[in-house]
């Protein structure tokens, strides 16, 4: 794939992703939620089905929906709110901890830089991008196993693992696509350019993709 090719390829991916649900992400924010249930349903959604993590988070907001509630709920309380989500246990511990430093650091504002929230418990740098873009439309690149898998695929970056892929996209995405890049790519690599097999022979982008590492396909 050239470098150019990716105003085009972005153009297509999204004409192909609308036959596809919405993702519970990407519904949640559409919602108007603020950054600090962005934060706790992005830590919920981890490693956890989109239906799940939908419940989940509607039954920890009826509960408590501001890290000053969050904060003073016990950590049972909170597991209970969140089951059965994957490790909803210690995601239990890492929700009420960080709404704590929120409140005591931050005076109850989720902060809006990479580097704050990543000193938060649970939160990594893919999380972290996710609330800066969505939570407060700013520049940054949330970087998944979609994306990471999709952009070398395409022959854009030759990383090997998804902090890479974000240092390299900084570099080179043209800024006006970082904060939708993760919203496109990721129900684009569960639906058409998935992990084995991908779907290639119906595929939009596949003139412009190298294919680097794909061995069989539909």
């Amino acid at each position: 794939m050239q470098d150019d090719d990716i105003h085009i390829v972005l153009h297509l991916v999204k004409e192909s992703i609308q036959q596809w649900p919405v993702s519970f992400m990407e519904r949640f924010a559409k919602s108007g939620a603020d950054p600090f249930k962005i934060l706790i349903a992005c830590v919920l959604s981890l490693r956890t089905r989109d239906h799940t993590s939908e419940e989940a988070s509607t039954r920890l907001f009826a509960l408590a929906a501001d890290p000053f509630s969050i904060a003073n709920l016990p950590v049972k309380k909170i597991e209970k709110a969140i089951c059965p989500i994957g490790f909803y246990r210690t995601k239990a511990r890492q929700i009420r901890a960080m709404s704590k430093q929120i409140c005591q650091e931050f005076h109850g504002r989720v902060p809006d830089t990479i580097e704050a929230l990543v000193r938060f418990p649970g939160v990594g740098r893919k999380t972290a991008n996710l609330v800066r873009t969505v939570g407060y439309r700013k520049p940054g690149i949330c970087v998944d196993i979609h994306v990471h898998r999709i952009c070398n695929r395409l022959g854009y970056v030759a990383t090997k693992n998804a902090d890479e892929t974000e240092n390299v996209l900084r570099q080179k995405l043209p800024k006006k696509h970082w904060i939708r890049f993760n919203s496109l790519l990721v129900p684009f690599g569960q639906n058409q350019c998935t992990p084995i097999s991908p779907r290639c022979s119906s595929c939009l982008i596949q003139p412009f993709c190298g294919r680097v590492g794909v061995l069989a396909t539909r």
